[in-house]
């Protein structure tokens, strides 16, 4: 018995070697298979997914931002419209107190008519100089008359000077006589000339043109249109559809112009911009299919869309305080550019998107696309309103300014507008 006890002891422990090792050779085939299948994986990915898509997460909603600025200054007296409100465009959503612009426009409108005024008298003027040159002409015309008469008198009393017919005093009177009617030719002369040049600038004036048409009556109506459209300004339209955000003004502020009130947000022309490293912009190509999925809806929700176009730069390059890469104390970075992704309209009205929210977006670079820079411009990318066209208030000045200028004139406003009335004053 004690034999075979030693025989046993003697056994078992040549057993326990061989178990561990045939577990470690098991344990690192184990992990080389691992290794293989995850490189195998990896091959697979990169060859059949890897290298059909260009994707990144660093990509976010962006909008037309659009500023709700008044065009005049004025205080506060409605907001008709308040942040997360849907507006159409054209809707009013702030009105200012329009008693300055209406005081301003009465100004306009009393200076247009004094304007007037003073240029039919600038017409009415040449007759009257007309009629001084004439009244002068005749003045030079009775100065010659005198003058050959004072001549014809020391004429004829020199020879009778010699002879003591005629005294030293009387020919010396004579003689004064003369200097005195050639005075007053010269005076006459230079009356007639300071007549003419006065006729000569008043004609310069009005040639030309009608009262209505001139110079001074168009800039004096202009102020009168331009009060029109600051009194049409009190009100400020909402220039697109959109959702109001971030209002700041309140009831009875004194508001500047271009002072930022709220701003508007048409959610229907997002877009996203994704950000991709330098190496993954090598194969993007305007007009590439574009996959989305916005952390809002989760996976289940998937946005087609394409690329609109690549960035002018790197983010980087456009920042504030842009990188000083030229000091020493540079680090590498990797660089992003921003690619612009159109989404589908159809899309976006099912699934609502807001400005600055967060997707993934995955590029197919199978499809070759255009060129990697858009050589014209897109066929949408022309933004225009019509909220700001005042047509009516326009036509309304015009109106009240030929309302004006017909009043200042009473019985003789047609008269006075012909070209033969013009062409009468000019002369």
């Amino acid at each position: 018995m004690p034999e075979q006890a030693e025989d046993t002891s003697t056994v078992e422990p040549k057993r326990a070697p061989r178990t561990r090792s045939q577990t470690r050779r098991k344990a690192l085939s184990i992990v080389g298979i691992g290794i293989a299948l995850a490189a195998i994986a990896f091959t697979i990915h990169h060859f059949v997914i890897g290298a059909r898509y260009e994707s990144t997460d660093n990509a976010y909603v962006q909008g037309n931002v659009i500023q709700i600025t008044p065009q005049v200054s004025g205080t506060v007296l409605a907001i008709n419209a308040d942040d997360t409100d849907f507006v159409k465009a054209g809707q009013t959503l702030v009105r200012l107190d329009p008693a300055d612009a209406r005081i301003a426009l009465e100004q306009a409108e009393a200076q247009l008519a004094q304007t007037v005024r003073e240029v039919r008298t600038m017409y009415a003027n040449n007759s009257t100089l007309k009629a001084q040159v004439a009244l002068h002409e005749a003045d030079v015309t009775r100065a010659q008359s005198d003058v050959q008469r004072a001549q014809d008198d020391v004429a004829r009393r020199q020879p009778l000077l010699a002879t003591g017919a005629v005294g030293k005093e009387e020919f010396n009177h004579s003689m004064s006589q003369l200097a005195v009617a050639r005075s007053a030719l010269a005076a006459a002369d230079s009356a007639v000339v300071a007549a003419r040049e006065k006729l000569a600038s008043n004609q310069v004036m009005t040639s030309g043109v009608s009262v209505d048409r001139h110079p001074s009556v168009q800039r004096a109506a202009a102020r009168v249109r331009e009060a029109y459209l600051a009194l049409r300004r009190v009100d400020l339209p909402a220039p697109v559809d959109g959702t109001v955000a971030r209002r700041s003004v309140q009831l009875g502020q004194r508001v500047q112009a271009g002072a930022p009130l709220m701003s508007l947000v048409p959610l229907e022309q997002v877009w996203v911009d994704a950000n991709f490293k330098e190496p993954q912009l090598r194969r993007l190509r305007v007009g590439q299919p574009v996959s989305l999925v916005a952390d809002l809806y989760g996976s289940d929700i998937v946005f087609h869309g394409r690329v609109a176009g690549l960035g002018a730069g790197t983010g980087s390059a456009f920042a504030l305080l842009p990188a000083q890469n030229a000091t020493g104390n540079w680090i590498k970075v990797v660089q992003r550019v921003p690619v612009r992704i159109e989404l589908d309209p159809k899309e976006l009205a099912a699934h609502p998107l807001r400005v600055g929210l967060s997707t993934t977006a995955t590029v197919d670079v199978r499809e070759p696309g255009g060129k990697s820079l858009t050589e014209a411009p897109r066929p949408n990318a022309t933004h225009q309103t019509s909220a700001f066209e005042n047509l009516d208030a326009e036509a309304a000045a015009d109106a009240a300014v030929q309302r004006i200028i017909a009043g200042q004139f009473g019985t003789q406003a047609t008269r006075a507008g012909t070209p033969a009335a013009v062409g009468a004053a000019a002369r």
